[in-house]
């Protein structure tokens, strides 16, 4: 199984073949999710939540996501790797955006770049790739405005705000993002959006219309306790299964039956 490009991205849309998308934040899972063919491996700025233990994305710093994107390259071997752009890391000055996205392909081994916004950021996302930096949109629900959004509430169900995310999409297709994340938007606009763009379209809380479908990992595994978004479907209860691995290793321990004479050397 060869490495997939942004070309072989591009072409599952006139194929008619939906493209696979989950994150991963270290070696270990990266080798798992491209060992099961995900299509691409997002390097999310998520990992503030699910990995570091903050409310919000937006602590998430250039270098944590250069550690994390250089630990995920190594472990992949066939799928597209994705490095998101976290907060301030592009929105203070076109040369400064393009600086931070070349890190990640420069010191993180990523083949291209994710980053929140629309009409704000064009002047950015197409410095970058006249740049040769490839970057892939994201429009709806932006994590990293959730402050200003009023919280992680689903965008576009009014007229107004509708066609402000349809513009902004049309608007990324045209600087020449090579895919678009819609993140908690109404189905309908989903489907309005994808059937008018010629890039595929990932969806996370945007229907089943899309080109693509993209989790959090920790969220499909069910490592994660508190309550899960809508959107979410659980394909494992990890969490549980792990507390009662450690329980048993626990009681072991206290009994004496761990080490046994197969885990001791003689």
């Amino acid at each position: 199984m060869g490495k997939i490009t942004i070309p072989d991205i591009l072409k599952r849309k006139t194929e008619g073949k939906n493209i696979s998308m989950l994150t991963a934040y270290d070696h270990l899972f990266a080798r798992i999710v491209d060992e099961a063919s995900i299509d691409i491996v997002l390097v999310g700025d998520s990992l503030g939540t699910v990995v570091q233990g903050h409310a919000t994305t937006i602590p998430v710093t250039m270098d944590e996501m250069i550690y994390h994107t250089r630990m995920v390259s190594r472990g992949v071997t066939h799928a597209l790797v994705v490095g998101d752009m976290p907060f301030l890391s592009y929105q203070i000055s076109v040369e400064e955006g393009i600086r931070n996205a070349g890190r990640f392909l420069k010191e993180g081994g990523a083949a291209a770049v994710k980053m929140e916004g629309g009409a704000n950021v064009i002047d950015k996302v197409k410095a970058m790739i006249s740049s040769g930096i490839p970057v892939m949109g994201h429009v709806g629900l932006l994590p990293q405005s959730v402050h200003q959004m009023g919280g992680y509430k689903v965008q576009g169900k009014d007229e107004v705000s509708a066609e402000r995310i349809f513009n902004d999409a049309l608007m990324l297709e045209d600087a020449g993002v090579f895919a678009l994340v819609m993140e908690g938007i109404p189905e309908g606009l989903a489907k309005k959006i994808t059937g008018t763009l010629a890039i595929p379209t990932i969806g996370i809380g945007a229907g089943s219309h899309c080109d693509g479908q993209v989790l959090v990992l920790y969220d499909l595994l069910g490592l994660l306790p508190q309550p899960m978004p809508k959107f979410v479907k659980q394909y494992a209860p990890l969490r549980d299964q792990c507390i009662e691995a450690i329980k048993r290793f626990k009681e072991d321990v206290e009994h004496g039956r761990f080490p046994g004479k197969e885990e001791s050397y003689h």
